[in-house]
């Protein structure tokens, strides 16, 4: 039997097909200017009301918004082969970061660049440059790297950044990041908890004040920017609960803008102290004073601590060894361990003065100090 279809009986829909694949080929479009590192992208086109749900629109305009400004982050390492005594350079893994401001700084966790000989960031234009480390804080897993970008009409996240005190549990959370090295991913949850503490690089030193959301966060997310409903910067994604599903972890927006200021400004975390160097462990396990505060191990000459009069562990005339001053709180907050330490005087600045009780010689001191920049 003869078939009498016309030949041209699949041209219609394949037309259709082109066009539609057309459309929303040139809707996701992003378009790069060549202008010797300007960063530009088409403007967001946001659904018309009826088309999606309320809370759908709000997804979507804040992902059209901030994920230009999210990027991809490369962590190249030397490798040395001893077979052929040659040295070449090996991707070490990768991870996000997210557009500080207009000038090219971008934050992501010191984690994902730790150790790189050199570090590469793609844009969401493709382009991809060589970035320089401006700076690091270990204790808060960040990092500030600098790109040369002239310029863009991207927002940068350093620009809607919301105060993180603010943020309430059960509020909207979104993650944008480069998960398993899917580009530009989209996570939506909630605010599952606030305040958590959770293990630093640095050791005996947590990071407090952590976000926990829900939005899933994979490896290859670190760095990327945690959001609210309104689109702006509330943390970065940091790390997840090993072997769990929903449970990870943000620095707060709060604690990321004092820091990465601090870098841009001065290369360095500022930090502030009173001049001392801490006892080990091990010695105050010996001394039985290990949990019931911080022995000082060197007072260091002409410090705030120095001319306060604390004392460091000595040697007396007769050959014994006299313990240091035991700090048992400082402005009223019970000091413990190293951590308990680090942060009375992280949440403080060069010029603030605090009360510090100590301990010494079985009688309890309190004496005031003007914290220095150390």
């Amino acid at each position: 039997m003869s078939d009498n279809r016309s030949p041209y009986r699949f041209v219609l829909p394949l037309v259709v097909f082109a066009a539609a694949i057309f459309t929303v080929t040139y809707l996701a479009r992003v378009a790069f200017e060549d202008t010797g590192g300007s960063l530009q992208v088409d403007m967001p086109v946001i659904p018309e009301a009826g088309e999606f749900l309320q809370n759908e629109r709000n997804t979507i305009a804040i992902f059209q918004k901030a994920s230009p400004a999210v990027v991809f982050v490369y962590n190249i390492q030397k490798q040395f082969d001893p077979r052929s005594w040659s040295v070449s350079e090996v991707s070490q893994g990768s991870g996000s970061g997210f557009l500080w401001d207009r000038s090219g700084h971008i934050v992501t966790n010191y984690h994902v660049v730790a150790g790189a000989s050199r570090i590469a960031v793609t844009l969401i234009d493709g382009k991809t440059y060589e970035a320089e480390k401006i700076g690091e804080e270990p204790s808060k897993d960040l990092a500030v790297l600098k790109i040369d970008l002239v310029g863009t009409n991207v927002t940068p996240l350093g620009e809607v950044i919301a105060d993180s005190s603010d943020v309430i549990v059960g509020q909207k959370s979104i993650a944008i990041g480069n998960p398993f090295g899917l580009d530009h991913t989209l996570t939506v949850g909630t605010i599952s908890a606030l305040g958590r503490s959770m293990a630093s690089i640095v050791k005996d030193v947590t990071i407090r004040d952590m976000i926990q959301t829900d939005a899933a966060i994979n490896p290859g997310n670190s760095g990327g920017p945690l959001l609210d409903s309104h689109g702006r910067l509330i943390g970065m994604n940091t790390l997840i609960l090993r072997n769990s599903t929903g449970i990870g972890f943000a620095v707060p927006s709060n604690t990321i803008s004092r820091i990465v200021g601090q870098i841009i400004e001065f290369g360095e975390p500022v930090r502030s102290g009173i001049g001392v160097t801490i006892a080990s462990d091990s010695l105050m396990r010996r001394f039985g004073i290990q949990g019931q505060g911080i022995m000082l191990k060197e007072v260091h000459s002409g410090s705030p601590a120095d001319a306060a009069g604390l004392r460091g562990v000595g040697i007396s005339r007769n050959g014994r060894v006299v313990l240091g001053d035991v700090i048992r709180s400082i402005e009223g907050e019970t000091i413990r361990t190293v951590d308990d330490l680090y942060h009375a005087f992280d949440e403080r600045s060069a010029g603030d003065e605090v009360e510090i009780v100590f301990y010494r010689d079985g009688k309890l001191y309190t004496v005031k100090i003007v914290l220095a920049r150390i």
